[in-house]
């Protein structure tokens, strides 16, 4: 990729302006317990209402540590052992205190059709007291086709550093035996200090010059977005 002389400066004078304020690439905050914040957790549910089918599900964050105004996904799973087919018709996803609603949400279900088998598809969650449901007519479920919730969200600008975050639990409604209240179906991440390409491309997402989703670029050094940067805000001003 050449350089313009100007970018090139650019990018020297913000490769020095990083080292004076002591950035650096992958700098994160500590744990105060590893053991305390766990990435995912699992359910199981075997009585008399499953008929003999054991029901699983699981929830999973995205990332072990993650930036404040990046994104995280939280991963809900619904599945079974054994010989039986229920119908989920509801999985209601609470995040963490203080986000926002999701920014997406997909849902992976069998479906008969032009594929038959496992689809993805884009959903629109609704609002449901502290959180984010989404509904159909039937997902249904055997033990070869479980349903997958992925619900993305961004982390709150005001996240400190080295706090972990942990989302409230996950609600599932459907037929006989399925419906299930998990306030303990949880997953936990750690905040951690922005690299400085999310810093710089926060900024610049703000003044309308950067990603929308503040993240650095995976085709450019740090150099060259900061560089790329600087110069539109020189050229934006001149």
């Amino acid at each position: 990729m050449s350089h313009t002389p100007m970018r090139r400066a650019a990018a020297v004078a913000a490769s020095a302006a990083l080292v004076a304020t002591g950035l650096t690439v992958g700098l994160s905050a500590g744990t105060a317990s590893a053991a305390a914040c766990n990435q995912s957790s699992t359910h199981s549910k075997n009585n008399a209402s499953t008929w003999g089918i054991t029901h699983n599900y699981s929830k999973t964050v995205s990332n072990a540590q993650a930036a404040p105004g990046t994104l995280v996904t939280y991963t809900t799973v619904v599945s079974t052992t054994g010989i039986g087919n229920p119908y989920v018709n509801t999985i209601n996803d609470i995040p963490p205190v203080g986000f926002g609603a999701p920014v997406k949400a997909t849902v992976t279900a069998f479906q008969v059709g032009i594929p038959t088998g496992q689809n993805e598809e884009v959903v629109t969650p609704t609002k449901n007291g502290d959180g984010w449901k989404v509904t159909h007519t039937g997902w249904f479920v055997n033990s070869g086709n479980p349903v997958t919730l992925k619900m993305t969200y961004k982390v709150p600008e005001n996240s400190a550093p080295g706090s972990q975050i942990t989302s409230r639990g996950t609600g599932v409604a459907g037929t006989v035996g399925v419906s299930e209240e998990m306030p303990n179906l949880t997953a936990c991440f750690t905040v951690r200090i922005p690299n400085p390409g999310e810093t710089v491309l926060s900024v610049a997402d703000g003044a309308g010059l950067g990603s929308a989703e503040g993240q650095l670029s995976s085709t450019g050094s740090i150099s060259d977005v900061l560089g790329d940067t600087i110069t539109n805000v020189i050229n934006n001003g001149s």
